[in-house]
């Protein structure tokens, strides 16, 4: 019973099933307030840098219990996403299977590549348009390290500046691949900010970096996936659904890993307890 209470919620309210990526329809949704957001948070950010610069004070704020509460939703949040987007996934699989008879189109490329015409409209794409609003929720680790440790990192601001960018070019294009993303993405953020939390309350942390390798993995995943998504696409008939989009997606993706590299191997000898 309480298994369909849960599928019902997070598959089939009506909310859900009858969601429609639109600017009429959905928060946030135009490139004006994209353009916007990722302006007012990187000027934000920078001034709220240079403003504690000026201060000249040695030691960061105390934000008290804030960063921990702030995890423990995120983790919650990627958990309820994760485990949506799975079930909706297994839904749509269910209900159109019968279609992908006439295209030879199996599960695991439907996963990686949508078919071409497909509209962001129905299950999956409302728990990709939740991970989307959820990717404004990240943007406070910014300002949290920039008053705890008073350090403006160049690459959070462009990593958290490009991943919201990607998230909306998902849903404004119906890219393929999201789905396998936000899977990947999501559990990794849950792991991440649950052992985030669990060590703020001070809880004993890892005896290994769990957070760099956790973000090191996934980029190694999602790496993978995106040259699959290239392979399906070469040989399907008619290609896949927002290719444009992907490809832009993969540059992106390219410089994040890049620019994370080089961050991963200044960070991979420091103490867990330190992340």
């Amino acid at each position: 019973m309480a298994v369909q209470t849960v599928k019902h919620w997070l598959t089939e309210h009506p909310n859900i099933v009858n969601f429609r990526w639109s600017p009429t329809q959905s928060y946030a949704s135009t490139w004006f307030f994209l353009f916007t957001a990722v302006s007012s948070y990187i000027i934000a950010a920078v001034s709220l840098h240079i403003l504690l610069a000026v201060t000249r004070r040695r030691r960061g704020l105390s934000l008290g219990p804030i960063p921990a509460l702030h995890s423990l939703a995120m983790a919650l949040i990627s958990a309820v996403i994760f485990v949506g987007i799975l079930l909706s996934a297994a839904a749509e699989i269910r209900d159109t299977r019968w279609l992908w008879r006439r295209t030879r189109t199996t599960a695991l490329q439907w996963f990686l590549c949508f078919p071409v015409g497909t509209r962001a409209s129905g299950r999956v794409f409302f728990w990709s348009y939740a991970f989307y609003l959820s990717r404004f929720l990240h943007l406070f680790r910014t300002f949290f390290a920039v008053i705890r440790r008073r350090k403006l990192s160049f690459f959070q601001l462009i990593n958290q500046s490009s991943l919201l960018c990607i998230s909306f070019l998902w849903l404004e294009y119906s890219q393929s691949f999201q789905v396998v993303a936000i899977l990947l993405t999501t559990v990794s953020y849950a792991v991440i900010y649950g052992y985030r939390f669990w060590t703020a309350i001070g809880l004993r942390g890892a005896c290994f970096p769990l957070v760099v390798n956790c973000q090191a993995v996934l980029l190694g995943c999602l790496t993978v996936c995106h040259v699959g998504v290239l392979c399906i696409h070469l040989v399907k008939r008619g290609g896949c659904n927002g290719i444009g989009a992907w490809l832009f997606n993969s540059v992106l993706n390219a410089v994040i890993s890049l620019l994370y590299l080089k961050f991963y191997v200044k960070t991979r000898s420091l103490s867990p307890r330190k992340q």
